[in-house]
């Protein structure tokens, strides 16, 4: 019996689907569909098939699965590193199934020859960051999704996981591996025969490695949080932040819900850079509520915010709350005008940190480069540009627009932003920050995958390096400053600024959550191409009749379609046909610039369809209005004969 069969045989355990276009989209089947994209490998690893089990138990069927998982990564790092033993950083995030699968994946790596570092419970910047010094990285984390599932990640010494390209191919290898006639023979002889001497060393070391992690990760935060990769450049940055804490002390509360965080850097970095660290929920694996940062699970930070103010704490205060693997951390802060606690939504934390990073550059330039504290300034390159994801809200592009970058766009997925980044810079391009902006969190280089810590110091940074006199007697711009006067704002600065002021700054947008319950369609065509194909036919149907009608209410006279399939982005797009890639309807008024867009594409790591609008001038009915004539087209392209 081969494994696929056996697979199908234990649908309790969850069973193995060749590509994410045979997943069913309908809630019963989430527990059993494995997905397999660039942004990692997941499915529910719980033996119970359970999204929401907490045990901690894979079964026998998902032990055969690691196995052969294990062996694809193995053999793939074997034939790109030339070491007769590659170096392998092996880590979990905090879920329960995470410690089970962790044992089968290091007895096959050694029995592949691979030398393991295993860090235990690490972030994924942590692992990331450690792996740049080693020959690769595999990490056991799903993320955001509940705590039931998990998954896989991989990547070489980059720093970042695989390119989609590489991914796929991995994935062909695993299919092939599944449908062999003794994939179960062959995954348990890769588990049994592990020398249990060696076993025993790595998880002797483990606590070794785990700390050379850490030193790895707190080097190497902070050439992102400055750009710069000499002590003195990153001193002198860190100093201008402290200088602010002295003036407008802040206090950082983090809602760790039993994260990876919980045993990162967080508790020792933070305090280090003048700051008072305020953490909760910071017992490792004890997950208290959702995992996914999104506002409605932030009302416990919100809530802690709010009593620390009432208790007399009138330090700046802001919050962040990650996900499981630590690589994302969505933001709240007291907004003083409204005297509350609220959360900054994740489409807006993205915009702050691109305004607060573009800002950040040119305040290097005029303060630290004749101080030659700089390895390179902006005239070093001749083009600069952000990277984003399709569903990024257009107010990046006016960020983009102030400052004179460029912005390009890939296909949602890490992967694909951090490639197409590195194609542009590869073009000449300097790209200080990408993302994605329908997600939350930014990436900062070096890094190649968004970090909480990058965001939270991207916030800092703007409210704490303020204007001030050297002792020379130049006048230096703040953050704020600058970005006011970039952005043809310079009336809207003022020295007492609060957080609520920067963000009132910022290009307002009304924009879908990606969480949203009206945000995820469930459709019955399996086949993505032939669905938008459907939809091009009854849009332009429905446009054509309605022309007159859009122009009067919102302004539109025209539309152009854009669609992204990996790093490629192909603008007024004539066939919409693109498969699982992203696919975009920007509205376009009388001078020809967009107004407002709809957007829609398949997860990649959930068994739904996503959708969503952006509307400019944050015009919420619009928004409202648009996204249900985008679900009611889509509704009726997926019923079409």
């Amino acid at each position: 019996m081969g494994l696929n069969d056996r697979l199908n045989d234990h649908a309790n355990e969850g069973f193995f689907v060749e590509n994410i276009e045979n997943c069913r989209y309908n809630s019963s089947m989430i527990q059993n569909d494995m997905i397999l994209s660039a942004s990692g490998w997941r499915k529910v690893f719980a033996k119970s098939g359970g999204a929401e089990d907490k045990d901690s138990d894979i079964g026998e069927t998902n032990r055969l699965l690691c196995a052969l998982i294990a062996e694809t990564f193995a053999d793939y790092v074997l034939s790109k590193v030339k070491n007769d033993e590659p170096h392998v950083a092996l880590g979990t995030d905090t879920r329960p199934t995470g410690k089970e699968m962790a044992d089968v994946i290091i007895r096959v790596f050694l029995q592949k020859r691979i030398y393991v570092h295993f860090v235990e419970v690490a972030s994924a910047p942590e692992i990331m960051a450690y792996s740049k010094e080693l020959d690769g990285f595999l990490y056991i984390s799903a993320s955001h999704n509940p705590i039931g599932w998990n998954g896989i990640k991989f990547g070489l010494n980059k720093g970042g996981v695989l390119e989609g390209k590489e991914t796929n191919a991995l994935a062909d290898i695993f299919r092939e591996k599944c449908k062999a006639s003794d994939a179960e023979e062959r995954a348990n002889l890769l588990i049994d025969g592990a020398n249990l001497h060696h076993l025993k060393q790595v998880y002797a070391n483990s606590s070794f490695h785990k700390l050379r992690a850490v030193e790895a990760y707190d080097k190497f935060i902070r050439g992102v949080i400055t750009g710069i990769f000499n002590k003195k450049g990153q001193d002198a940055v860190f100093e201008a932040i402290k200088e602010g804490l002295r003036e407008t002390p802040a206090s950082i509360v983090c809602d760790m819900n039993g994260s990876a965080r919980s045993v990162s850097i967080d508790k020792t970095f933070i305090p280090q850079c003048g700051l008072e660290f305020l953490p909760f929920n910071d017992t490792p694996g004890l997950i208290m509520h959702e995992i996914i940062p999104e506002p409605e699970n932030m009302t416990r930070l919100a809530d802690v915010i709010n009593d620390l103010h009432a208790d007399g704490n009138n330090n700046i205060l802001i919050g962040y709350m990650p996900d499981c693997d630590g690589d994302r951390g969505n933001i709240v802060f007291f907004d003083e005008d409204a005297q509350t606690a609220r959360p900054i939504t994740a489409q807006e934390i993205f915009a702050l940190s691109v305004a607060s990073e573009l800002a950040f550059e040119e305040w290097k330039k005029e303060t630290l480069n004749e101080q030659g504290l700089l390895w390179r300034t902006q005239a070093t390159f001749g083009k600069h540009a952000v990277v984003v994801n399709g569903p990024t809200s257009m107010r990046i592009d006016q960020i983009c627009e102030s400052f004179g970058y460029e912005i390009f766009r890939a296909e949602v997925g890490e992967a694909n932003v951090v490639n197409l980044a590195r194609q542009k810079r590869d073009e000449g391009y300097d790209v200080r920050i990408l993302g994605e902006g329908s997600n939350g969190g930014n990436i900062t280089y070096p890094s190649s995958v968004r970090d909480p810590v990058a965001t939270l110091f991207a916030v800092l940074k703007m409210l704490t390096i303020r204007d001030y006199r050297r002792s020379d007697g130049k006048f230096c711009k703040g953050l704020f400053h600058i970005w006011c006067e970039k952005a043809g704002m310079s009336y809207r600065y003022k020295d007492d600024f609060m957080l609520s002021d920067v963000l009132s700054t910022l290009p307002r947008f009304a924009t879908t959550g990606v969480s949203e319950s009206r945000a995820v369609l469930d459709v019955k065509t399996q086949d993505k191409s032939l669905l938008k194909k459907r939809f091009q036919a009854v849009f332009t149907e429905d446009w054509s009749k309605h022309a007159d009608e859009l122009n009067a209410i919102y302004g539109f006279t025209g539309y152009e379609a854009d669609i992204t399939n990996g790093t490629k982005e192909v603008k007024n797009a004539s066939d919409w046909a693109n498969g699982n890639g992203g696919l975009k309807i920007r509205f376009l008024d009388e001078d020809g610039n967009p107004r407002a867009f709809i957007w829609m594409r398949p997860s990649g790591t959930e068994p739904v369809f996503r959708i969503m609008c952006d509307v400019m001038g944050g015009d919420e009915a619009a928004e409202r209005s648009l996204l249900r004539w985008e679900t009611t087209l889509l509704k009726k392209a997926d019923g079409a004969e």
